[in-house]
């Protein structure tokens, strides 16, 4: 099965670095509009511009669509081919995650906090924490967002070695003089690549049904 990688940023170039052809899998560029007839898998890197032309050929070929971006227009849509929305692709953080997912709720009546850290040079919407906090009950805008260095150092442990590709993520929940924190801590690109190369494998094993899936289905489901 043919995989492209649609994007030209950090990310997509990662991929096409990292990601090795494996299970029949093949890995491309996607450079314009494939001329193909046969199923595939499209994992969108991109900022968006190329989301009408490459749901069009998902459409006619009935391929599978990853959507790596964070607030696509895919997110309310009603596709006819799958599409796989992942805001994070790491494994162990995307268990993390379904976790909240589940037990968030009982946690409504506490004061809780969230706290995100990347790189500076990340200017897009921090997604895992979004998802975090939707998962928590807080507004999105109360995520506090934290790029300078200097305190990522000081303040949450940064090594030096990962200020420039890193993700760190701090829960608070409080209840009166009772507290709990939790911290997840995600250095470099390879966990990311490695969790693509999961998920690719798992849409090109598996017969999916025509509609939006969260990557959270995959993991409940006991598919990764």
């Amino acid at each position: 099965m043919q995989i492209y990688i649609a994007g030209t940023g950090k990310l997509a170039t990662e991929l096409l670095e990292s990601l090795t052809p494996q299970d029949g899998l093949s890995i491309t560029q996607w450079c314009g509009t494939p001329n193909a007839n046969d199923k595939c898998i499209v994992v969108h890197a991109g900022s968006g511009r190329e989301i009408e032309a490459i749901s069009k050929f998902c459409s006619s070929t009935s391929s599978a669509l990853v959507e790596l971006s964070t607030g696509s227009s895919l997110e309310d849509a009603h596709p006819d081919f799958p599409v796989i929305l992942c805001p994070n692709t790491n494994i162990l953080m995307l268990k993390f995650m379904c976790m909240l997912e589940r037990s968030g709720e009982i946690f409504k009546r506490c004061e809780i906090q969230i706290t995100e850290s990347h790189q500076s040079s990340k200017n897009s919407v921090p997604g895992t924490a979004v998802q975090i906090a939707h998962s928590l009950g807080i507004a999105e805008q109360a995520v506090v967002s934290v790029r300078d260095s200097a305190q990522q150092a000081s303040e949450f442990h940064i090594p030096d070695e990962h200020l420039a590709r890193h993700a760190f993520h701090r829960i608070t929940i409080q209840d009166g003089p009772c507290s709990i924190s939790m911290e997840t801590r995600v250095y470099g690109d390879a966990p990311y690549a490695s969790g693509v190369q999961q998920i690719i494998a798992t849409v090109g094993r598996r017969t999916l049904e025509p509609r939006v899936y969260a990557i959270t289905e995959f993991i409940e489901n006991g598919w990764l």
